[in-house]
């Protein structure tokens, strides 16, 4: 589906078809593994004209999903992007790249550096003008009084969209570990290629996301650390997925706990049984008004999914794993 968008999503409301379209077109990108990356320079060079522009819209409160990829998230902004008030970005990572080109961990833009975490020094007076300006462009564009953007790895980058963003909302999404390790395993091997002599798949250019999380993000798990070595040389797509989910699972939890006031924590498996209620305190959390199309189509397109069966785990994560599903609040 192009723009994530189906018949019923434009029957329901119209519409909102030329926002997907123009949000998937001009300032999403597009990613490793896509087709059509062609089309990167130019949304760049579209970029590189609307920071050098004056301001053209207030950005209010953006919305931020986060979580482990192949968790729910894009579904959650399919149904937000349904609300009138709502603008969706599905995974932009295009547009944070134009704002600090050290944030791509997948190497779909740039093969320099990267860096997993950005904090509040990363939120320089340039970078603050150059993502309101552009998020500006985006609501004036697509008619949209909210931007809901999900990219999952900002998870990790709270501070640092906090400190360009004080009034941010941030949807924590959950989602049982067997269920998304299982997900990321079939979408790693269905969809990676080989470019070129280089490995394109879930952990980016010849695991370069992989990389970055061991370097910087695992050294903080005192669970995890000391076998820093030993995880690093995994090949299995499952055992690896779990590493991410459960390192990006207890950053979920530490920011609720940071920030409560800012940070909604929502399961699943929650939202997908009982889309109405769920969705009735989301909405509320984010401010946006009451609207019975979006809710409409919430319940319409959230449904219970079947439970993946648990699996072998390599022996140094399966305990960390269990402990983190524990944390979560599963069985």
């Amino acid at each position: 589906m192009i723009a994530q968008v189906d018949s019923s999503y434009i029957k329901r409301r119209p519409t909102k078809l030329i926002s997907r379209l123009i949000s998937y077109a001009l300032f999403e990108g597009r990613p490793l593994t896509t087709k059509g990356q062609w089309i990167n320079p130019l949304i760049f060079t579209l970029f590189g004209v609307v920071k050098r522009l004056p301001a053209i819209r207030r950005v209010r409160a953006p919305i931020f999903i986060l979580g482990t990829g192949r968790s729910g998230t894009t579904v959650l902004g399919v149904v937000l992007s349904m609300h009138h008030e709502v603008g969706f970005l599905n995974e932009p990572k295009a547009l944070w790249h134009a704002v600090h080109p050290g944030e791509d961990l997948i190497g779909s833009y740039t093969r320099a550096a990267a860096r997993v975490r950005l904090g509040d020094v990363d939120a320089t007076d340039l970078r603050n003008k150059w993502i309101h300006r552009i998020y500006g462009a985006y609501l004036a564009a697509t008619f949209s009084g909210r931007v809901v953007d999900k990219y999952p790895e900002l998870i990790f980058r709270v501070p640092f969209v906090r400190a360009l963003f004080p009034d941010a909302k941030f949807i924590f999404l959950m989602r049982n570990g067997w269920d998304t390790c299982r997900s990321i395993e079939g979408w790693s091997n269905r969809l990676g290629l080989q470019v070129d002599g280089e490995i394109h798949d879930w952990w980016g250019v010849n695991r370069r996301k992989w990389q970055l999380l061991i370097e910087q993000v695992l050294p903080a798990h005192a669970d995890l650390a000391p076998y820093q070595a030993e995880i690093e040389k995994l090949t299995n797509q499952a055992d690896m997925a779990a590493v991410e989910w459960i390192v990006t699972m207890r950053e979920g939890l530490a920011l609720f706990k940071r920030y409560p006031a800012n940070v909604m924590a929502v399961r699943f498996e929650d939202l997908s049984q009982h889309p109405d209620t769920e969705l009735s305190k989301l909405r509320a959390f984010l401010g946006l008004a009451e609207d019975a199309a979006f809710l409409e189509y919430g319940k319409e397109t959230l449904h219970p999914v079947p439970r993946v069966e648990a699996f072998a785990l390599h022996p140094l994560i399966e305990a960390p794993f269990n402990e983190t599903m524990r944390m979560l609040g599963y069985a």
